[in-house]
């Protein structure tokens, strides 16, 4: 058996871990990676009770909301404007 790729699967702590690493100043938090497993943002295996997800498909992620145009992004109006 040929195994290529090995996806690199972590935790949610040791991904934001990971993450901090490859950029210390970032924004992301704990709270805001399990906000984007329970909308269903990143795909997540159980293991027992640990939820693990996929460290490249989290980096993918990023990468897509960081490139959305600024018209894309969903913004509040003013109610004086309706």
């Amino acid at each position: 058996m040929n195994i290529s790729y090995i996806p690199r699967m972590r935790t949610l702590p040791e991904a934001l871990k990971m993450l901090k690493e490859l950029d210390s100043s970032t924004a992301i938090t704990l709270r805001a990676l399990r906000r984007m497993v329970n909308n269903g943002e990143i795909p997540v295996v159980m293991v027992g009770s640990k939820r693990l997800i996929n460290f490249d498909k989290l980096l993918e992620r990023l990468n897509v909301a960081a490139e959305m145009p600024p018209e894309a992004v969903i913004r509040r109006v003013d109610e004086k404007w309706t």
